[in-house]
């Protein structure tokens, strides 16, 4: 059993070192990442310029500066479902199932480096965001004198919101590398994404269905669910408090992934 885990451990190792190394060595994933930061930040400062207090004083101010994140998630689907339907269109897959026989591991090793990836580049712009947003906000208006929420970058409802936004653009890469697995089609499944993360939420900011099954939809589409953790006040009114909307996202990256696995190991290359 041992001799076993080291091998299954070792292999992965390798695995990992192989997607890194496909990845470092072509320049589309870095622009991507790099498209990713400035479309955030970007995004995030325009949105922090355009709002100004009192007449949008309710704002939450962490939440403003985070904005770019809606457009940053995009950006990121992309790239996860890239890493996959792009060695399909090209043959790569064979090469690449050649060299990693158990194919959950090659997966996995796929779904470790846009991890990895994803939290970094995620981190700088958030960060940057709040700094942007840190220093423009106060000008336009957002302070404790208009009885605007101040936004500190040391306040603990702050800095959840930045780790949970960090976190829901990795949990967005997973659900896409997921769900491009199992579909293997680049334009089918950025399709997809951009449905379950644009459409559904727009569904129910129309208010064209019932209001029980728009709060239905609030509380288990991934993009409603995962966004309630940039909420810093008023939780109790939410749908889905912070944290559990997180948690359904996970739930539909990890359903996304197994589903993905299986047909990876049940299908041909």
């Amino acid at each position: 059993m041992t001799r076993t885990l080291r091998a299954e451990g070792g292999a992965l190792r390798e695995a990992v070192h192989a997607e890194w190394t496909k990845l470092r060595t072509v320049p589309g994933p870095g622009l991507l990442l790099l498209t990713m930061i400035v479309v955030t930040v970007g995004f995030g400062i325009l949105e922090a310029v355009a709002q100004k207090c009192p007449t949008s004083c309710s704002y939450e101010t962490p939440k403003l500066s985070l904005t770019g994140i809606l457009v940053g998630q995009a950006v990121v689907a992309v790239l996860a479902v890239l890493m996959i339907t792009s060695e399909y269109s090209s043959g790569m897959i064979r090469i690449t199932l050649t060299a990693v026989p158990r194919r959950i591991t090659a997966l996995a090793a796929k779904a470790i480096v846009l991890t990895g990836m994803v939290l970094a580049a995620g981190a700088f712009a958030v960060a940057w965001s709040l700094i942007a947003g840190r220093y423009i906000l106060p000008g336009n208006g957002f302070t404790g004198a208009h009885g605007s929420e101040v936004l500190s970058l040391s306040a603990g409802s702050t800095l959840r919101a930045a780790a949970g936004s960090v976190l829901y653009l990795a949990l967005i890469g997973l659900l896409s590398l997921g769900l491009a697995t199992a579909v293997r089609d680049s334009g089918a499944s950025i399709a997809l994404m951009i449905g379950l993360i644009y459409i559904v939420p727009l569904i129910v900011q129309l208010g064209a269905l019932d209001p029980l099954w728009d709060r239905r939809l609030e509380q288990w589409s991934p993009m409603n669910a995962g966004m309630a953790i940039q909420a810093t006040r008023d939780l109790n009114t939410l749908p889905i408090g912070p944290w559990p909307g997180l948690g359904v996202l996970a739930l539909w990256a990890a359903g996304a992934l197994l589903l993905g696995g299986l047909l990876l190991r049940l299908r041909d290359a």
